[in-house]
């Protein structure tokens, strides 16, 4: 299975930290915010990764390089300024995934999660197009984005929401009327697969953080620089 990071987007809540310094590689526990996802992924078994940039991607890749240091294979999906949202980069990304069903981790969370857990899952099993990872809603986010009845993602429904994490099982299926090089967000293709019941999703407890604020990611640097992980 294949792993693609989503790096193309602005960072506009986090500047001025990323006027010069593109999101995935603001520091974070002494080592860039992707790097984290890096390393868990080659820890997991996975060897090839996608990443799409657009606002200073060529940073992104000089820093990144083929991924060897981590044991990687990486390859990059440009994307304009401006990039093209969730569902038109992976979509502009297909080229590079293949037809089998791939990991899709946002480059702007930390999450403490087992990748390998996914390696033998598919999101074309039991008709599904794609697998989400949920967690509690955070205080930023305290109404969700959907609820869950078993293993079966429904729309929002009272008090019993979760949030998508940001991580995810998709079929290439799910982009297929999505044309390259177009503008197009998650939700809609999401919402379609709940009313085809065709969307899965399990809950994470574990450790997930929404990096998506200077103070979130300063909360975050000093919450893991406090650890020993020797």
């Amino acid at each position: 299975m294949k792993a693609f990071i989503l790096a193309a987007g602005r960072g506009e809540r986090m500047r001025p930290l990323t006027d010069h310094t593109p999101k995935p590689l603001l520091p974070v526990g002494g080592k860039p915010l992707i790097a984290w996802h890096l390393e868990r992924l080659a820890a997991a078994g996975f060897t090839e990764v996608v990443i799409n940039h657009a606002h200073l991607g060529k940073k992104i890749e000089a820093a990144l390089g083929d991924g060897s240091q981590w044991g990687l294979r990486i390859r990059y999906s440009p994307e304009p300024p401006g990039a093209l949202e969730t569902a038109g980069g992976i979509a502009n990304a297909l080229p590079l995934l293949g037809d089998q069903p791939f990991l899709v981790v946002n480059g702007d969370v930390w999450c403490e999660i087992d990748f390998g857990r996914f390696s033998g899952l598919t999101a074309a099993g039991n008709q599904a197009v794609a697998h989400l990872v949920m967690v509690a809603n955070p205080a930023h986010h305290p109404g969700g984005d959907f609820s869950l009845d078993g293993d079966r993602i429904t729309f929002a429904r009272g008090e019993q929401t979760l949030t998508y994490s940001g991580i995810a099982i998709f079929s290439p299926t799910l982009f297929v009327d999505v044309p390259r090089g177009s503008v197009m967000k998650l939700y809609p293709l999401l919402a379609a697969a709940i009313r085809l019941g065709t969307l899965t999703g399990q809950r994470h407890t574990g450790p997930w953080v929404d990096v998506g604020t200077p103070q979130r990611l300063a909360e975050l640097d000093a919450a893991l620089s406090s650890v020993d992980r020797s």
